[in-house]
């Protein structure tokens, strides 16, 4: 008896189902369903990006899990949810003015990780975007962001605006939570 999807051997006939004259395991039915709310949650990622971001967020706990430390990768972390969540092509590494593009918009990416003792972020005032990301990653390795326009950082004082989850009102706000944008 073999799955006639993948070719692999089926142990029993508890291993699959007997559909119109082939045998269809449930490793194989439980992939497609898997694939179907990844889609679902991600519908322009590409998929193996998205496979390799949740093993990387799941590496990162597990550490976090035997070590009681962090490891220190909140900032592609960020931009990678960035990727796959809202279809941001992103920059070469090293590239400066932005992380990347979505659609005709530049796109600057900060990521607000757990250790932080303030949920805020700071974005520069000079460089080539014109919207802001947050990406707020909670202790449980969860992720919420928040899109806003460029404008709403204000002029203000300084190279870099201060940018306060939970605080902005005005926002063209893209996924779960809000940020405040202060000089």
């Amino acid at each position: 008896m073999r799955c006639a999807m993948t070719g692999q051997p089926l142990r029993d006939t508890s291993d699959g189902i007997y559909d119109d004259g082939e045998w269809i395991s449930w490793d194989w039915i439980n992939g497609q369903l898997a694939e179907q709310e990844l889609r679902q949650e991600f519908p322009n990622a590409n998929l193996r990006v998205v496979e390799i971001f949740q093993d990387l967020v799941a590496l990162a706990a597990a550490y976090k899990q035997e070590t009681g430390r962090y490891l220190q990768i909140w900032g592609e972390l960020g931009e990678l949810y960035a990727e796959i969540k809202y279809g941001i092509v992103r920059h070469r590494p090293g590239t400066r003015g932005s992380d990347g593009r979505m659609g005709n918009d530049w796109v600057e990416v900060k990521t607000i990780s757990p250790e932080k003792l303030s949920e805020v972020a700071h974005v520069k005032r000079a460089g080539n975007f014109n919207k802001v990301l947050v990406v707020k990653i909670s202790e449980e390795f969860e992720f919420q962001a928040l899109m806003f326009d460029r404008k709403l950082l204000g002029k203000g004082k300084g190279k870099r605006a201060k940018v306060v989850w939970g605080r902005h009102s005005g926002s063209t706000a893209s996924g779960t939570g809000a940020a405040s944008a202060t000089g």
